[in-house]
């Protein structure tokens, strides 16, 4: 690997922690904020923020970006709609650990296409797995919830492989711009017969949903396509998983929610699994 390239790679690897950082810090927020207002709504007013922050940076589009966008941008909106029909019938902590699992389905779809996926990939993609479910697990058997937030973490392991390949294609602030551009539209008419109803539960979550719009969708839907031009969708989703460590401090912090002794020991578990897979490089 060359100096420039390698340059790219840790400055990749630091934005796609940043990526995981700032989400979260959205567990707090969108654990208040769904109290008031619909998962519809809540999806449909944040990813229109989004959308809007993007706007200046939309246009010269071609026919290859207009598609990959829109691509991409269903397989997002579909990822968090099931996301959010999922959690309305289990826990978070399950959807936690459910949705992670894209961590595993990511070097197994990789296989299945063919690609060679070395043995460490596999090792540190189940023991990051296996560290979430330290983390998270709640016992009981499954449930419909359960197979919707499943459906999001098939939806989102395709949209970090797909994402590999188009990054590389197109400028990413405008790949970023098309593809909230299109969630926001999917959202919206999803949102729209509620919307007249939700309208003061959305005044009373302005903020909270200009934070969600602009940093935590926005910002981190162009980090996450600059990143991924030069870092692994394995190892991009590997990053991913000290979501739930960063969720869980955030928690501790704004919401006093603690963490026990298997909450540290998954975490730590998490963070080998992040530095297995470097060492591979």
């Amino acid at each position: 690997m060359s100096n420039n390239a390698s340059h790219r790679y840790n400055q990749s690897v630091i934005l796609l922690l940043f990526t995981t950082l700032i989400w979260g810090t959205t567990f707090p927020l969108l654990k208040n904020a769904i109290d008031s207002l619909s998962p519809s709504a809540l999806i449909g007013s944040r990813f229109l923020v989004a959308a809007l922050a993007c706007l200046p940076f939309g246009f010269k589009l071609n026919r290859r970006l207009v598609r990959d966008g829109i691509i991409l941008g269903t397989l997002l909106f579909t990822a968090f709609t099931t996301q959010v029909i999922g959690l309305e019938s289990t826990s978070a902590s399950r959807a936690a650990f459910i949705t992670s699992m894209n961590v595993i389905l990511i070097p197994l779809i990789e296989a299945l296409m063919g690609r060679s996926v070395s043995l460490i990939a596999f090792l540190s993609a189940f023991l990051a797995l296996a560290g979430i479910g330290v983390m998270s697990w709640e016992g009981g058997s499954l449930n419909i919830g359960d197979l919707w937030v499943f459906g999001c973490a098939v939806c989102y392991a395709i949209y970090i492989l797909v994402l590999e390949v188009f990054a590389s294609r197109h400028n990413s602030i405008k790949l970023t711009a098309l593809q909230l551009f299109v969630v926001a539209v999917l959202g919206t008419i999803w949102a729209a017969p509620e919307l007249v109803d939700q309208i003061r539960a959305i005044k009373a979550n302005f903020v909270v949903i200009l934070y969600l719009g602009i940093v935590a969708t926005a910002a981190v839907t162009w980090t996450q396509a600059f990143a991924q031009q030069w870092v692994p969708a394995t190892q991009t989703a590997i990053i991913y998983t000290l979501e739930p460590v960063f969720a869980a401090i955030f928690s501790f912090l704004l919401l006093r929610e603690t963490m026990g002794v298997r909450g540290f020991l998954g975490a730590s578990m998490i963070l080998v699994s992040i530095l297995l897979s470097q060492i591979r490089r």
